[in-house]
């Protein structure tokens, strides 16, 4: 079964500050080489997306209906409705991200 990954607006903007950053504090290859792994990860979610698991930080206030798969130490947050798989968040993991989250996918 295939499903249609779509990435939402707010995870483009964080892909987008992530390449700004990694291109900006190190190398335009290091930045070109991420940007690229994480949107393979983000589009390998058309095969099997239920390999994700739950945020502990979203489990911790009952909420499971989003998942999260890594490129350490990036972490993608993502949605599955129906044959859809939306991508609502691509974080840095190293962030303290229980407020984050909360706030981006819980308003």
């Amino acid at each position: 079964m295939t499903y249609q990954v779509i990435i939402i607006q707010d995870a483009e903007d964080d892909l987008f500050e992530i390449y700004r950053y990694i291109f900006e504090h190190d190398s335009e290859q290091s930045a070109n080489y991420v940007l690229n792994s994480l949107e393979e990860l983000c589009n390998s979610l058309d095969q099997m997306p239920q390999r994700g698991h739950v945020p502990p930080e979203l489990s911790r206030i009952s909420v499971s209906n989003y998942l999260e798969v890594h490129f350490k130490p990036y972490r993608v947050i993502y949605e599955i409705e129906e044959k859809k798989v939306f991508i609502h968040c691509v974080l840095d993991g190293r962030r303290d991200l229980q407020q984050l989250l909360e706030r981006r996918l819980l308003r």
